[in-house]
């Protein structure tokens, strides 16, 4: 006699709420392209009260991103009529699930905005600029920016660098040798906590050039967070751990780089995110006070000259430059620390 066992087809029944959820992302994909349409009707039907320049782009933009919507919104569909394709929506639609509701919230923003500045100018100028101003400025002052993002970036990368390894180092010696701790340990309480920005008149006298003292005070702000976290990781690695490497005959050495440094490194990635962000705020303040290129220059120049709609393009840049660099570095992390994928969010 046989017996028949019957089987539960449970990753169809997982899969119904995931196509219900898509189905409902593939409405808001649709939403999406209709909140876009409707931006470029008003930006093409209602008249502006002042000729800007660049309005047809805005249009073409706008009419761009509406297509995108639709083909957001046939491909959650498309996922979302086959069962099969479960851990594939999870897997490849996850970015398209997640990006309708932004999109459409992006279509209202930049209605409101068209309306409050070109259409009804409600926002006093010229300190409020419509979207195609904003746009104007990439196509008009893209040379000037594209300096100023690669200076910034050359700055940020010299003195960033010097910082986290001075950091790195320090961090470590302090960690692993009481004598060492014992002399650096109060230079570090006394110094770190102050603001680079502080030492700024000290740093122009001293440097012979504006580039080597903005490279000296993004250096000092990012090496006191990463040489703080550094010292905390080596120091809380666990005894055991060098007990062991030791029954096995490593050495001094051995025990710096190949136990106490790896063990310490999910700290030593919490200083360099920490010394980033405190580097940015640095560069900005350095290149506004005596570099005569960069993002901060560029910020101060704009507003010397009222050009508000540059300075907002400024910003948007350096936004996405801090961005990018911050995820970059997250990047690296989970590359490194593959134990620890997802631990630390951004």
């Amino acid at each position: 006699m046989s017996t028949q066992v019957p089987t539960l087809e449970l990753p169809e029944a997982q899969a119904v709420p995931e196509r219900r959820s898509a189905g409902r992302s593939g409405l808001t994909g649709a939403l999406a392209a209709l909140a876009w349409l409707g931006a470029a009707t008003v930006t093409r039907a209602w008249p502006s009260l002042d000729d800007w320049p660049h309005a047809d782009t805005l249009f073409e933009l706008e009419l761009l991103l509406a297509l995108l919507s639709i083909v957001i919104a046939w491909r959650v569909r498309r996922f979302a009529t086959r069962s099969a394709d479960a851990p594939e929506l999870r897997a490849s639609g996850g970015g398209w699930l997640a990006a309708s509701p932004w999109l459409i919230a992006l279509a209202v923003g930049v209605s409101g905005w068209e309306i409050v500045t070109a259409k009804l100018e409600w926002l006093p100028r010229p300190f409020f600029a419509p979207p195609e101003a904003l746009i104007a400025v990439f196509f008009d002052d893209y040379a000037r920016l594209a300096s100023s993002v690669a200076h910034s970036f050359g700055l940020l990368s010299f003195g960033y660098t010097i910082g986290a390894v001075a950091g790195f180092v320090v961090g470590v010696s302090i960690g692993w040798s009481r004598a060492v701790g014992y002399w650096l340990h109060p230079v570090l309480r006394l110094i770190g906590p102050l603001p680079a920005v502080a030492w700024l008149p000290l740093a122009f006298f001293f440097f012979p050039s504006s580039f080597s003292a903005s490279v000296f005070l993004i250096a000092l702000a990012s090496a006191f967070p990463v040489a703080v976290l550094t010292w905390s990781g080596v120091a809380g690695v666990n005894p055991a751990f060098y007990d062991v490497a030791r029954t096995l005959g490593a050495r001094p050495g051995f025990l710096i780089l190949r136990v106490a440094i790896p063990a310490a490194l999910p700290s030593v990635f919490v200083g360099l995110f920490m010394g980033l962000g405190a580097s940015f705020s640095v560069l900005i303040v350095a290149e506004m006070m005596g570099v005569k290129a960069g993002l901060g220059w560029y910020l101060q120049w704009a507003q010397g000259w009222a050009a508000y709609s540059n300075m907002y393009a400024g910003l948007l840049v350096m936004a996405l430059m801090c961005s990018g660099l911050i995820t970059l570095l997250f990047r690296v992390r989970d590359r490194l620390l593959g134990w620890q994928k997802g631990l630390l969010k951004w």
